[in-house]
């Protein structure tokens, strides 16, 4: 059996970036190692329990995830402590409800209620690639891999890809003229035209004001419009 450490976060190393009640809890529960980095994910039973406010025990949260179909990003997820990250999709079929997780402006994640019809599609940015048998293996930033056969896709870029299938839609290139959503930095969560990029510096507009940030924290969401939901939409 694993070590409390090995399951469980003591209250005080919890990320900042996650919105749970700390009031009373000494343990909390450690994502399982995997697609997203712990500051920027959250394993589903914190995301039952104080994101969507649906249980309040670890003991339920098991009960729904064993009895009822719980999917992230199309595929079903039975372990609690299974970890959810930025532009990753849950769906909950049997209450027809379909979220995404993004960052707020405070750097905080957080589940954005989408429609159904856009659950069905996330947004990868390129982490690096890999020459693999003439082909190009696309090594995305929520862990998954990608084979193509051109080797037309750049690091930072963003696929739009169908999910579960992970059948490419389109491309959205990191250059002057897109959106970009910005994942940290102290202009995390806000979305901002590319006016330029010059190494490790990206330049954007928003509100007719020029900023400055650091190019790891784009994120290409879209051409002349955002192709996800920013905000909460109504059914």
């Amino acid at each position: 059996m694993g070590s409390i450490g090995e399951k469980h976060l003591s209250r005080l190393a919890v990320p900042k970036t996650w919105q749970i009640k700390r009031k009373g809890i000494k343990w909390i529960s450690r994502p399982l190692p995997g697609t997203h980095s712990i500051d920027r994910s959250m394993p589903l039973s914190l995301i039952f329990r104080h994101l969507l406010n649906y249980t309040r025990t670890n003991k339920e949260v098991k009960y729904i995830l064993n009895n009822q179909e719980i999917f992230v990003d199309g595929i079903r997820r039975k372990n609690p402590r299974f970890a959810i990250g930025v532009m990753d999709v849950l769906t909950v079929p049997k209450l027809d409800q379909y979220f995404r997780v993004l960052l707020n402006r405070k750097g905080k994640l957080r589940l954005l209620p989408i429609q159904e019809k856009e659950a069905n599609i996330k947004l990868c940015r390129i982490k690096n690639k890999t020459p693999i048998n003439k082909k190009i293996q696309l090594n995305l930033g929520d862990g998954r891999n990608i084979l193509v056969e051109k080797d037309e896709y750049k690091t930072r870029d963003t696929l739009v890809i169908e999910i579960p299938s992970q059948k490419i839609k389109e491309l959205l290139k990191l250059e002057k003229g897109n959106l970009v959503y910005l994942t940290g930095g102290k202009h995390v969560g806000e979305v901002g035209t590319i006016e330029d990029v010059k190494k490790n510096k990206l330049f954007y507009k928003r509100d007719k004001k020029l900023f400055e940030t650091d190019i790891k924290f784009a994120f290409v969401i879209g051409k002349k419009a955002p192709l996800i939901s920013l905000s909460e939409v109504k059914k």
